[in-house]
C-alpha cells in the first residue's frame, strides 16, 4: 500500500456570506406518507449507532448493487438490495460515508487520536467487498463527508466537515492501491455541520448547518466561501432542526428534517421548495424516525428497485422480530416521485 498526503496550510480568507430571502410560508404543511419495502439487518451496536448510507450501483448487473452504511460505534457495513449484510468491517468508527465510482470514503472522527481521518476503500464489483487502501488525517475533525467529481477537471474531491463548523476540501487521486491526498480548501461554515451533498452536474455543494439550515456553495476548489441559502430552520423555513442528511436523485433534492421526522423536497434546478414526506409504518418495514443520513438514486437497482431507491437511517427501529438496534429503510423512489414529480 502506498500513501501520500500533501496539506495546504493556509485557509481561505473569510468571504461575505449572503442568503437568498425565503418566501413567507405557513407552519409546516402535513407530510405525505410513503412506506419502505426493505429494511437492512440492524447494526451490531445498540443505541445511537447507525448513521449514514451510500448507494453503489453495480456497473453491469443492477441487482448486485449494494448499500454501504455506517455503524459509528465501530464498523462499516455492506448490504445487498434485500437488506442482508454481506460484509462488516470492524474498527471503522465512521459517522458518514460517500462514494464515487468504486471509491468509498468514510469520515471517522475518532481516528488519528481523535483528530479525525478519512478512510479510503475500493469496492470489488465481483465480490462486492470493500478493500481499505489508506487513511487521510484531516485538519478538521472529520464527522460528515461527501464526495465530488468535478465536471470541469474530472478530479475527485472529498469534503470532510466537523461539529465545530469547519469544512475542508481534499483532492483525492487513487492509482491502483496508492492514494494521494492534497488539501485544497479550508473554511468555517459557522456552527455544527454534518450532512452534505456535492452535485457533479451543477458544481454546487449543499452543506447542512444543523441548527440553521442548508447552504449552497461552489464545489470547485477555487469557489471561495460565498454562499446562498437553500432553506432554513428559522421563520419562513421548512426544516426542523437538526438539519441532517442531504442527497439528490433525478430532478429532486432531499433533506432530512430530523426534528419533524420527515424529509423536505426541492427542485434540483430552481431549488424551490416542493413539499415534504414521511416514511411511515408499512407491512414490510416500520417507519424512519429521528433520521440522520439519507441517500437516493434514480438508477435501475434491479427488480425490486427498477426506478431507483430512497434510503433513510432509522433512529428508532421497531420492526417486529428485530433486535431494536438501528438500521436503514429502502423506499422505491417512484413512491416519492409520484408525489412530487
Amino acid at each position: 500500500m502506498s500513501f501520500t498526503v500533501s496539506v495546504r496550510a493556509a485557509a481561505l480568507p473569510a468571504a461575505v456570506l449572503t442568503a437568498l430571502a425565503l418566501p413567507a410560508a405557513p407552519a409546516h404543511a402535513a407530510a405525505v406518507s410513503v412506506t419502505a419495502t426493505v429494511e437492512t439487518a440492524p447494526v451490531s451496536h445498540s443505541g445511537d449507532a447507525a448513521d449514514d448510507p451510500a448507494i453503489w450501483v453495480h456497473p453491469t448487473d443492477p441487482a448486485k448493487s449494494v448499500v454501504i452504511g455506517t455503524d459509528k460505534k465501530g464498523a462499516l457495513e455492506v448490504y445487498d438490495m434485500t437488506g442482508a449484510r454481506i460484509q462488516r468491517i470492524s474498527g471503522d468508527y465512521g459517522n458518514n460515508v460517500d462514494l464515487r465510482g468504486d471509491i468509498v470514503v468514510s469520515a471517522d472522527d475518532e481516528a488519528a487520536g481523535g483528530n479525525g481521518a478519512m478512510h479510503i476503500y475500493r469496492i470489488d464489483p465481483v465480490t462486492r467487498q470493500l478493500k481499505r487502501l489508506g487513511d487521510v488525517p484531516t485538519e478538521v475533525t472529520a464527522h460528515g463527508i461527501c464526495l465530488y467529481t468535478s465536471p470541469a477537471s474530472g478530479k475527485l474531491y472529498a469534503f470532510p466537515n466537523s461539529t465545530s463548523g469547519r469544512v475542508e476540501q481534499w483532492e483525492l487521486a487513487v492509482n491502483g492501491d496508492a492514494v494521494t491526498a492534497t488539501s485544497v480548501r479550508l473554511w468555517d461554515a459557522g456552527s455544527a455541520v454534518e450532512g452534505c451533498y456535492a452535485d457533479d452536474t451543477t458544481g454546487k455543494l449543499y452543506l447542512g448547518e444543523e441548527d440553521v439550515g442548508v447552504w449552497v456553495y461552489g464545489a470547485e476548489p477555487t469557489a471561495g466561501t460565498g454562499r446562498t441559502k437553500l432553506d432554513s430552520t428559522g421563520s419562513g423555513g421548512h426544516i426542523t432542526a437538526d438539519t441532517e442528511g442531504i442527497t439528490a436523485a433525478g430532478n429532486r433534492i432531499y433533506v432530512s428534517s430530523q426534528g419533524s421526522n420527515d424529509f423536505t423536497v426541492y427542485d434540483r434546478t430552481t431549488r424551490a421548495y416542493l413539499g415534504r414526506f414521511a416514511v411511515s409504518n408499512g407491512t414490510a418495514a416500520d417507519d424512519c424516525e429521528d433520521t440522520d443520513g439519507i441517500d437516493a438514486s434514480a438508477a435501475n437497482l434491479g427488480p425490486a428497485f427498477p426506478q431507483g431507491v430512497f434510503i433513510c437511517q432509522d433512529g428508532s427501529n421497531g420492526a417486529p422480530g428485530s433486535s431494536g438496534n438501528q438500521n436503514f429503510k429502502f423506499v422505491p423512489l417512484q413512491r416519492i416521485t409520484a408525489q412530487f414529480g
